[in-house]
């Protein structure tokens, strides 16, 4: 199996405090990967760093095995196929849900130059096969501010697909949903995996069952346990610094 991204003993200090210390992690191209772990545990500074939005202190940081990311910024890693979508949605209110995608295609186009442009018909295809994928088929008319908040979720993630990146990452994206669209969450990220590497962070450990994957527990900025659900779950330490609070 490809390693599709390498982190090896990345560390990364504010103010003297680790957010990361001697972290290594490995996920293969086209695995479907949950972190979890407590607040502060560097979930956020690790996914800052793989974007190239926080250089490492000392560390190496490699995609697709040659590609040293300590030494890429944001637009440079987007541009090498890392997507990344924050906690809360950002779409397009007052554009339809068929117009926000159309929007993401990556030709790049201004907003001016979407909303005057004649669709092709591959760019057709390819809006209504994000569509269906995001299961907003029927809502493609509809303005994105009509949404539910789980639908705009949805949307963002079909507009981060637009891009085509190689690698998703996906920050809590169960937060203030129902448990239906929780659930029909987790399977739109099944589906995506595979064509798609995704690394998803999350708390809800409902959700993270429901993607059935292997898990990623971080603590005080290292790896604390990696395996299985069921495997973490069970692990005296992660009980005591995380599942048991």
């Amino acid at each position: 199996m490809i390693s599709q991204l390498y982190l090896n003993g990345v560390t990364r200090s504010f103010d003297g405090f680790k957010a990361i210390n001697g972290l290594s992690l490995t996920v293969d191209k086209g695995e479907l990967r949950a972190i979890i772990g407590p607040n502060g545990a560097g979930k956020t500074t690790m996914m800052d760093i793989i974007t190239g939005k926080t250089r490492p202190d000392e560390g190496e940081v490699f995609w697709n095995e040659q590609i040293d990311l300590t030494k890429t910024d944001e637009a440079g890693s987007a541009r090498l196929g890392i997507g990344r979508k924050f906690q809360k949605p950002t779409v397009f209110e007052t554009l339809t849900v068929e117009d926000n995608i159309a929007l993401a295609l990556k030709d790049e186009r201004s907003v001016f130059a979407t909303l005057f442009h004649r669709q092709t018909e591959p760019d057709g295809a390819k809006i209504t096969e994000l569509l269906d994928l995001v299961k907003l088929n029927g809502d493609r008319s509809r303005l994105a501010a009509d949404l539910s908040h789980g639908q705009k979720q949805w949307l963002e993630i079909g507009m981060l697909l637009a891009q085509d990146p190689e690698l998703l990452l996906v920050d809590e994206p169960a937060a203030g949903m129902t448990d239906a669209e929780t659930m029909r969450t987790a399977e739109l990220l099944k589906g995506i995996a595979g064509q798609h590497t995704v690394i998803v962070v999350e708390h809800d450990m409902e959700f993270v069952r429901a993607l059935g994957c292997k898990v990623t527990v971080l603590h005080q900025g290292a790896v604390l346990a990696e395996g299985s659900i069921d495997h973490v779950s069970a692990n005296p330490d992660v009980i005591e610094v995380y599942l048991g609070r």
